[in-house]
């Protein structure tokens, strides 16, 4: 996909949630290893790959985390490319990982968690949003740069593709999480001319394979995405 004139290149990022996870206890993963996509994740994961079958997809990355590494596979393949692995492009680190952390659990009743909570601005319970925005813009950069004038996959995780999308489009980073467009194994796609992101889309290749219950809470596709000025 190429501009007209040198420099002015279009270069799309498609930056993918991962595939469902087998996680029958309900644990907050987070960056631990030996998390893997369950039997539909790999379906979800299989659905996008036949999704951009046809796309000019010259580069190929994941987040180094066993169920980003098994989402990009199917894509890597079928395009054949070797799976690279960018750091940048990891879970966001959180204290609660390896806990059952959620509403109903009793986990916000528990003294000992309090102070992990003073600040949802920052947040005082994980990684702040401005480094996840810092290394993901980075990971983002580089896949432009090995892709440029043709299209990339970068496999990441809910909260930095929602987190790098805010930033992108200008809104707060602090939110409500249950409020994120961003749902199992989506792209969230971001088109360069140049050096220059111009747009932002939105699109759920698998929706149809996403759990009811996950699909309650979340925004709903409209708009798709958001243009800007060139």
């Amino acid at each position: 996909m190429t501009g007209t004139a040198a420099g002015d290149e279009l270069t799309v990022v498609h930056l993918m949630r991962h595939g469902e996870v087998h996680n029958p206890e309900g644990i907050l993963y987070g960056r631990l290893p030996d998390y893997h996509l369950s039997e539909l994740g790999r379906r979800m994961a299989d659905r996008v790959a036949e999704h951009l079958a046809q796309r000019d997809i010259t580069h190929v990355v994941a987040s180094p985390l066993d169920r980003a590494q098994e989402t990009a596979t199917p894509i890597a393949k079928v395009h054949g490319i070797d799976l690279a692995t960018d750091g940048r492009l990891i879970e966001a680190g959180n204290v609660f990982e390896g806990k059952t952390f959620g509403v109903g659990d009793g986990a916000l009743k528990n003294p000992d968690n309090w102070k992990h909570l003073v600040n949802p601005f920052k947040p005082s319970w994980g990684e702040p949003y401005i480094e996840q925005v810092v290394r993901m813009m980075g990971a983002l950069d580089a896949a432009k740069d090995a892709a440029r004038g043709h299209e990339a996959v970068c496999v990441s995780h809910q909260l930095p593709i929602w987190i790098v999308r805010s930033f992108v489009e200008k809104r707060r980073l602090w939110h409500d999480p249950r409020k994120r467009q961003c749902t199992l194994a989506s792209l969230t796609t971001f088109t360069y001319r140049g050096d220059k992101i111009v747009s932002v889309g939105y699109t759920e290749p698998a929706r149809d394979l996403v759990p009811a219950h996950l699909l309650a809470g979340a925004k709903p596709v409209k708009g798709k995405g958001k243009s800007f000025g060139a």
